[in-house]
C-alpha cells in the first residue's frame, strides 16, 4: 500500500512546486504572516479600548503588507487584567493593554497616573500623556519588570454617583458609604475626603446601592450609565478624580525579536490606536449605546442631577488630596512625581 502511494505523493509534490513557481496556489495555501501576535484586553466590543485595539491591528497589517498579523481577544477572553499582565511578563502573551491601577503591582511607578485629582482637566491629561519626554521617562521603568511599554489605551476618567445629596465639595462626602476599587490608593483617597470606602466586587455594586449597603460608587460616567447604576442613584457628579489610563505592554522577548523598523511600526500603531480610542469615547458621551442620547439628555430624561465642578471646586478637592499625594510619593519616586507635576504645569 505505501509503495503504491509513494509515486502519487511525488507527483503531487512536484505539481505543488510547479504551481508555487507560477504563483497560482490557492489563497489558503500561501505562507502565514511572518509575525503573528495575540493582543488581549478586558473592554467590551463597543468600547473605545476595543476600537483602539482594532485600529492597532489594522494599521500593522496594512503598513506591513500583511506581514504582521495581530489576533484580538477582547472582553477578558484571555483573563482579567492581572492575568493578562502576568501572561505578557511570562512571554505567553505578546501584547495586552492593562490599567495602571493593576500595573503598579509590577511597576510601582505606574501609580503616579492614579493620583487623585492629579490633572485639572482632560485636555491637560492628554497633552501630558502625548508628550514624548513624558512617555520616554514613564515607559523606561517597564523593561526591567518584563514589559516593553509602547503606548496607551483609555478606559475613561472616573466620576461619582450617589443616592444621598449633590456633591460639590469634599465636605459633601462626609460619612458617605462609597464603593471603591479594592486598592490602597482608592481607599485612602475617599477616607481622606471623610467618606467610608467599601471594597466591594464590581458585580455587587447595583444590589448594594439598591439595598442601601452603600450610598455611592465611583466609575467612569459611561460605566455608571451603561451598568444602570443611575437607576439607584439620583446624583451624578463629574468629579473626573482619577484617570483610568491603560498601558499597551509587549512581552520583552517578542519585542526583542522585532527589527527596529517593525518596532517603530508597533509604536506608530499604538499612536493610531489611542486616537481612535479617545474619539470613540467622546462619541459615546454624545450618543450612548442603546438609547442614542447624550449624557446630558439621559440625565434629564431620568431625573438625575448632573453636576459639573467649577475650576474652584476642583481645586478644593485637589488641596484635600495633598496628604494622599505625600503618602504615595515615596512609592512612585520623588523624581517621577515632580517630573509629572512639571509636565502638568507646562500644559495647564
Amino acid at each position: 500500500m505505501n509503495s503504491f502511494l509513494r509515486p502519487q505523493k511525488l507527483l503531487l509534490t512536484g505539481a505543488f512546486l510547479v504551481l508555487a513557481c507560477f504563483g497560482v496556489l490557492p489563497e489558503n495555501t500561501l505562507a502565514a504572516p511572518a509575525i503573528q501576535a495575540k493582543f488581549g484586553h478586558v473592554a467590551p466590543p463597543f468600547h473605545g479600548q476595543s476600537k483602539a485595539a482594532e485600529a492597532f491591528a489594522e494599521f500593522l497589517k496594512e503598513k506591513s503588507g500583511g506581514r504582521i498579523e495581530v489576533a484580538l481577544f477582547p472582553g477578558g477572553q484571555l483573563g482579567g487584567e492581572l492575568s493578562l499582565a502576568e501572561q505578557v511578563q511570562g512571554g505567553t502573551l505578546e501584547i495586552a493593554t492593562v490599567s495602571t491601577a493593576v500595573l503598579q503591582n509590577f511597576v510601582p511607578q505606574a501609580a503616579v497616573l492614579d493620583m487623585p485629582f492629579l490633572f485639572p482637566d482632560r485636555q491637560t491629561a492628554y497633552a501630558v500623556l502625548d508628550d514624548p519626554q513624558f512617555q520616554e521617562h514613564f515607559f523606561s521603568f517597564f523593561p526591567a519588570k518584563g514589559f516593553t511599554a509602547i503606548g496607551w489605551t483609555e478606559n475613561e476618567i472616573r466620576d461619582l454617583s450617589n443616592s444621598k445629596r449633590p456633591v460639590r465639595t469634599p465636605e459633601d462626602l462626609q460619612g458617605m458609604k462609597i464603593r471603591v476599587m479594592n486598592s490602597p490608593l482608592h481607599i485612602d483617597t475617599f477616607r481622606q475626603l471623610g467618606a467610608s470606602p467599601v471594597g466591594l466586587p464590581f458585580p455587587e455594586i447595583y444590589n448594594a446601592l439598591q439595598t442601601g449597603v452603600i450610598d455611592a460608587q465611583e466609575n467612569p460616567v459611561l460605566t455608571t450609565v451603561l451598568m444602570k447604576f443611575t437607576e439607584v442613584t439620583s446624583y451624578l457628579t463629574l468629579t473626573q478624580h482619577s484617570l483610568t489610563e491603560c498601558v499597551v505592554i509587549v512581552a520583552n522577548d517578542f519585542w526583542s525579536s522585532l527589527s527596529p523598523e517593525d518596532q517603530q511600526l508597533f509604536r506608530e500603531a499604538a499612536q493610531v490606536g489611542i486616537v481612535a480610542n479617545r474619539q470613540v469615547n467622546a462619541e459615546l458621551h454624545q450618543r450612548l449605546p442603546g438609547s442614542g442620547l447624550s449624557i446630558d439628555d439621559y440625565a434629564a430624561a431620568n431625573n438625575i442631577e448632573l453636576i459639573r465642578l467649577s475650576p474652584e471646586e476642583r481645586e478644593a478637592f485637589r488641596r484635600a488630596m495633598l496628604p494622599v499625594w505625600d503618602k504615595y510619593r515615596p512609592k512612585v519616586g520623588e523624581e517621577l512625581f515632580d517630573f509629572t507635576q512639571d509636565k502638568i504645569s507646562q500644559y495647564r
